[in-house]
């Protein structure tokens, strides 16, 4: 792979209006794009979602992606969060009905569920939730509790759903992401409008246990959420933290694969730092894969990761781990020609 090839790798780019339109047609081409997700809520049904899958899979080519396939993603958790819907695609409870669930009974529906989404074309799902959300708050929790996505209250109940439904989408093809390292339980403040504050959560914190269950089972990939945790590090977001990513996730958790970012191209937490360094410090405090809602911060990101790479030997090894491990991911996910 060219570097450029090797840098588009590491950006998941969002399909406005869940079509594949010419702007992104010219990033996977010119910036090399590697892989992508629908960003709104359809009701199309899967026969026009695969439509739009099989178009994305067609831009392979040896120019532009070096002959690896997509991963083409989507946020199919349940409840308020169902990306995709209508024909084809069963309507799925929230996960905290799931959380009343027999595990075993969980990962059956999931499997269910799971081919749907490969039946569809997509064979990535931004779930499970991990995050614990205290007893008695979940209306005060704004991403989460308010929203019904946990599983449970306790780190054993979330971990063991949210294994269960890991195991249920593994076993019928489809990637998963544990959300939202280290956790948006007891954060004040949705990400995706404000910034969010954790004073609680500490670097060995028992709430950290549905992640190690997660990780445990082969979690593919992590999310790392945008939200301070001001008894880790106060001073970063967690995306843009080497205590978070290095020391907590790789080291103490032993995670190995793919640390992927939360949107990075159009959320309010981010929404003052421009874009390229959101992206170099995102991969500087070792994280791998760039979510990006939108074309254009995901365009300057590339560019500010090719200028970077050209002047520091050190950051373009850290580019090569990062296109390693997603390319890791895609091999174990058939992705690779080879």
């Amino acid at each position: 792979m060219t570097f450029d090839q090797r840098i588009g790798q590491l950006f998941e780019l969002g399909l406005a209006g869940d079509r594949l339109g010419p702007t992104e047609i010219n990033l996977i081409q010119t910036d090399h794009i590697g892989s992508v997700w629908f960003v709104d809520r359809s009701y199309a049904g899967a026969a026009a979602i695969h439509a739009v899958a099989a178009a994305v899979q067609a831009q392979v080519s040896s120019t532009a992606t070096a002959n690896v396939r997509f991963f083409i993603a989507a946020n199919q958790e349940g409840g308020l969060i169902q990306a995709m819907q209508g024909p084809g695609f069963s309507q799925i409870p929230t996960a905290v009905v799931q959380g009343t669930w027999d595990p075993a009974l969980l990962q059956s529906r999931a499997a269910g569920w799971a081919r749907e989404l490969s039946a569809a074309g997509i064979n990535f799902n931004f779930a499970p939730v991990m995050d614990v959300v205290p007893l008695g708050t979940d209306a005060q929790n704004q991403p989460i509790g308010a929203l019904q996505r946990e599983y449970g209250h306790d780190p054993a109940t979330v971990g063991s759903h949210g294994v269960a439904f890991l195991a249920g989408m593994h076993q019928s093809g489809i990637a998963v992401s544990l959300k939202h390292f280290p956790g948006l339980g007891r954060v004040t403040g949705n990400t995706d409008f404000t910034t969010a504050t954790d004073t609680t959560t500490t670097a060995n914190d028992t709430y950290l246990g549905s992640f190690k269950q997660g990780i445990a089972a082969n979690a593919d990939f992590a999310m790392v959420a945008l939200a301070r945790y001001t008894r880790i590090d106060p001073n970063h977001l967690a995306a843009f933290s080497p205590l978070v990513m290095t020391q907590m996730l790789r080291g103490t958790m032993g995670f190995n694969g793919v640390i992927i970012s939360d949107d990075l191209g159009d959320t309010a937490a981010v929404a003052g730092i421009p874009p390229g360094t959101r992206a170099i410090d995102f991969l500087a405090a070792g994280g791998d894969m760039i979510i990006s809602k939108t074309s254009a911060p995901a365009h300057a990101m590339v560019l500010a990761i090719r200028l970077r790479v050209a002047a520091d030997s050190s950051f373009r090894q850290r580019v090569d781990d990062a296109a390693l491990r997603i390319l890791r991911a895609k091999q174990a996910w058939g992705l690779l020609a080879c």
